[in-house]
């Protein structure tokens, strides 16, 4: 190889790694829009941000394509939350960070996976006049996301957002004594008009009930997942 060849090597292995680094920017970047639109309730921005065939997994329920995406956040949260009106509204706390992400690129570049943590603060103000039914005044909620991604058209989308809940905290009673508000989906839409179009085949139970979410990543010192084995 003379020196025109390798310079140019090794200018196509700096350019495929700064696509890679663009395309983990950019899809942390797609991830922590979605919580922003999570915390006002902006279930249209929302929907925009899923690929067609898309699939939301929450409560052991499953939810397809932007239809389903915008029953989930519109047609339940939205009317939910803040009486179908979009946020930020009055006395209503819904915050969500979004942090400690692992993002794996496939060598093609046209697929990814990420792994998420979320801490939710969340209830009303003593003086909001409205108050969702069953919904804690003050509460914390953390969870776990595993979600796949897809690049269409040069632009990140999500494929599958994969939400499980880890623990909930009424702020009063902490952790040790709650019983999270947030129970698994037992009906598909449309018997529940707000329901998902499939359940899960094994139902996640919410805290004091643990679930795991499996790690899609390798190891960063074996280079591999770990096996179940290994996870048990």
């Amino acid at each position: 190889m003379n020196d025109i060849e390798t310079l140019r090597s090794e200018v196509r292995a700096l350019t495929d790694r700064l696509g890679m680094l663009e395309d983990l920017n950019d899809i942390r970047r797609l991830h922590n829009a979605y919580g922003y639109y999570t915390d006002y309730n902006r279930s249209d921005e929302l929907a925009e941000l899923f690929a067609d065939d898309a699939e939301i997994i929450f409560l052991s329920g499953i939810y397809r394509g932007k239809a389903g995406a915008r029953r989930l956040y519109g047609d339940w949260f939205r009317q939910f939350f803040t009486q179908g009106k979009p946020g930020p509204v009055y006395g209503f706390l819904l915050d969500h960070f979004q942090m400690q992400d692992i993002i794996t690129v496939a060598p093609d570049r046209q697929t990814a996976k990420g792994r998420f943590r979320a801490l939710l603060l969340g209830g009303n103000h003593e003086s909001r006049e409205y108050r969702p039914e069953g919904l804690p005044d003050q509460f914390y909620e953390a969870g776990m996301y595993e979600n796949d991604y897809v690049r269409e058209n040069d632009v990140w989308k999500i494929k599958r957002l994969d939400y499980v809940v880890q623990w909930q905290a009424d702020y009063d009673a902490g952790w040790y004594k709650t019983v999270a508000h947030l129970q698994p989906l037992t009906k598909t839409f449309p018997e529940d008009p707000l329901g998902p179009d499939e359940l899960v085949d094994n139902q996640r139970q919410t805290w004091p009930y643990r679930q795991e979410l499996a790690m899609h990543f390798a190891h960063p010192v074996l280079g591999r997942a770990l096996t179940d084995a290994e996870r048990s």
